[in-house]
């Protein structure tokens, strides 16, 4: 076996294999076919796609990228079913955090469903440890969204990202999060929140800071819009047409009035842009589910587990 980095004539053996990932869970299939053509496009300095090959077939596949100066997210990690428990995985996390470690990162984390047992052991056994985990929740974009408590509660929501920062670093989400949000440039992947983020989001995209009289008590930011196909769901299949996503990079607040406040902030700020969909990360924790469930606001069944490798006593 030999690992060493994707090229495009990969992507035949990448699709075969596959194939079938997800089983029945998904109908529209794995995205790992689909996009691994933009992944050997748009490796460079800051991002590597690996494959395993074992007699002139690839059998294994995954992506690395670094979020920041210390940061790397390792995604898309498939072995084809006939070579499991052979290595492949160790391998290519090997790889992967080697070259990731020459850059400077001294951490790499991933994600994986909280229902993937397999693929949760398998993480352990490459060497990730358990970081934190998180939910989506989902409010209805609505250009008159309005929270039942404003006006008795005296709570608004005002694009402040230094009041937004420093709610957050003194929030219970900050510290189940592990200080951790949506990364602004990769999809799908944490990295470390910074007040700089929430600076750039307040220039570039909105920053939410839910306010009253005794000061800040809640806080989100607005980290990406895009086009997906539609369904009747948020895993569902293919439908031909198209939905507007907007993304929020996390929801933090204390108490359901301030969530209720932020929610309807984010709601708005939604149908301002014309999404049809929206997904904020927000902590898994019992407070933070119920008080979103008791605000009126849908949550994804399951939560998503956040992975951590640390890379400094590698060689």
């Amino acid at each position: 076996m030999e690992v060493r980095q994707a090229r495009a004539s990969d992507h035949d053996d990448i699709a075969a294999f596959t194939s079938d990932t997800w089983g029945d869970r998904f109908d529209r299939g794995d995205y790992i076919a689909d996009v691994f053509p933009e992944w050997i496009e748009s490796d460079g300095p800051g991002q590597r796609t690996v494959v395993a090959e074992s007699d002139g077939r690839v059998i294994g596949v995954c992506q690395v990228v670094l979020l920041s100066e210390h940061e790397a997210w390792a995604q898309g990690m498939r072995v084809a079913d006939d070579a499991r428990a052979g290595g492949v995985a160790e391998a290519m996390n090997g790889a992967c955090f080697d070259w990731a470690r020459e850059r400077g990162a001294t951490v790499c984390r991933n994600m994986v469903f909280s229902w993937n047992v397999a693929g949760l052991g398998a993480a352990r056994g490459v060497g990730y440890d358990p970081a934190t985990e998180f939910r989506w929740a989902h409010p209805d974009p609505d250009v008159d969204a309005c929270a039942d408590s404003d006006g008795a509660s005296g709570l608004e929501a005002v694009p402040d990202p230094d009041a937004a920062w420093s709610y957050w670093q003194r929030s219970d989400a900050d510290r189940e999060l592990a200080g951790l949000t949506l990364d602004p440039e990769e999809s799908w992947a944490l990295s470390e929140c910074s007040r700089e983020r929430f600076r750039e989001a307040a220039a570039e995209t909105a920053v939410f800071a839910v306010q009253g009289t005794d000061g800040t008590c809640g806080a989100a930011y607005r980290t990406r819009d895009y086009e997906r196909e539609s369904g009747s769901g948020e895993d569902d299949g293919e439908s031909g047409e198209t939905e507007r996503w907007v993304e929020y990079g996390v929801g933090a607040w204390d108490g359901v009035p301030a969530a209720q406040s932020l929610f309807a902030a984010i709601a708005r700020d939604a149908a301002d842009i014309g999404a049809d969909r929206t997904r904020v990360l927000i902590p898994e924790t019992a407070r933070h589910v119920s008080d979103a469930a008791y605000a009126g606001i849908a949550v994804s069944e399951n939560p998503d587990f956040v992975m951590a490798a640390d890379l400094t006593g590698r060689v």
